[in-house]
């Protein structure tokens, strides 16, 4: 199905067993291979510490540092409003859940061969934030054109502080040094999205604000995230099924969004359909507002506890949607270790 209708939906369980990650196949072309800019030397470092990633031993401390330099390089040239082009496969919160993270290659495929938009949310509750923020940030090193990374809430600093991220990198590195090279380069993530020119990806929402993309190209987006603003509520805000207009969020930062706030937001800007992250969803996708919003989540399990399915979701090149679902990973952590970890309110 196509446009701003709810789309295919296939279940898939986990593999017993990985299959081999980030090969290049056999009818990729030279010119979608990974970016030029690397020379040979660099794009085999990379791959040897993807490779350590997935044999689940963390970046040294040096190569964290030497990555988040040069991604931040890569990201300052990128826009507010980074356009994306289909196919692509859109996937929402992470939260450090790094073998559901390889759950979601399993499911989807692998890049060179697959394009993927990541909504944000890389870090906290889970207890492999820091693979799984290495290994994103290392796909948009390896593929520059075919990855999207944007800002989720809880790429900050103050969030992190209390949500996990930053304690992982005490308890895994004995320094916050590794902590600093990763949340300087979440201010050059763009704040959003833009698929073909018709789905605006923003991680949250909207705000009372912003009236158009411009708006939003506009913003100065190199900052740690604003305690309130359109910046803030890009990353903050939520739909709202049964109140029109603007409301106070229940979370205490951004705001809560109508079906009208929507609709109005999508005719003014030429756009089918808001896609966004942000929210726990029991099915891993959920189309809401007339089908002017789609939430996807892609965090199993949520915290080893809340027993939902993730979903990411594929849009071809002619705009069709499908929604993939998956269970956790068979390697997923014991829901006892990370419970003691976790605050009971969920941001």
């Amino acid at each position: 199905m196509s446009g701003a209708t709810p789309g295919a939906v296939a279940a898939l369980q986990p593999a017993s067993a990985a299959p081999a990650l980030f090969t290049i196949p056999a009818d990729v072309a030279p010119s979608d291979l990974p970016d030029h800019y690397l020379g040979q030397e660099e794009l085999r470092g990379i791959d040897k510490q993807m490779e350590k990633l997935f044999k689940c031993e963390k970046l040294d401390e040096e190569e964290v540092r030497s990555l988040c330099a040069v991604l931040k390089d890569i990201l300052v040239q990128e826009a507010n409003v980074q356009p994306v082009r289909t196919p692509v496969t859109v996937v929402g919160d992470i939260h450090g859940q790094f073998h559901d993270l390889l759950e979601i290659f399993k499911c989807a495929g692998t890049c060179p061969s697959v394009n993927f938009l990541f909504l944000g949310d890389y870090v906290d509750r889970g207890l492999n934030s820091v693979e799984s923020v290495s290994l994103v940030f290392l796909l948009k090193v390896r593929y520059r054109h075919r990855v999207t990374l944007i800002r989720g809430n809880h790429e900050s600093r103050q969030i992190t502080q209390v949500y996990g991220f930053y304690d992982e990198c005490l308890r895994k590195y004995g320094n916050a040094n590794v902590w600093n090279y990763f949340t300087d380069v979440f201010d050059y993530l763009p704040l959003s999205a833009l698929i073909e020119d018709q789905i605006f990806c923003p991680h949250a929402g909207l705000s009372p604000t912003i009236e158009t993309l411009d708006h939003v190209r506009l913003l100065e987006r190199f900052q740690e995230v604003p305690h309130e603003g359109p910046m803030c509520d890009l990353l903050w805000s939520d739909p709202e099924e049964q109140m029109p207009g603007w409301g106070m969020s229940p979370r205490g930062a951004g705001y809560t969004f109508g079906q009208d706030i929507s609709e109005k937001f999508n005719h003014v800007n030429g756009l089918k359909l808001i896609a966004r992250a942000h929210q726990l969803i029991m099915e891993g996708f959920q189309w809401s507002q007339a089908n002017n919003v789609v939430t996807i989540f892609s965090a199993p399990n949520y915290c080893y506890r809340c027993g939902n399915q993730a979903a990411i979701m594929k849009i071809d090149e002619h705009m069709n949607y499908t929604f993939i679902q998956f269970n956790p990973s068979l390697l997923q952590a014991s829901g006892a270790d990370m419970q003691k970890r976790i605050p009971d309110y969920f941001l």
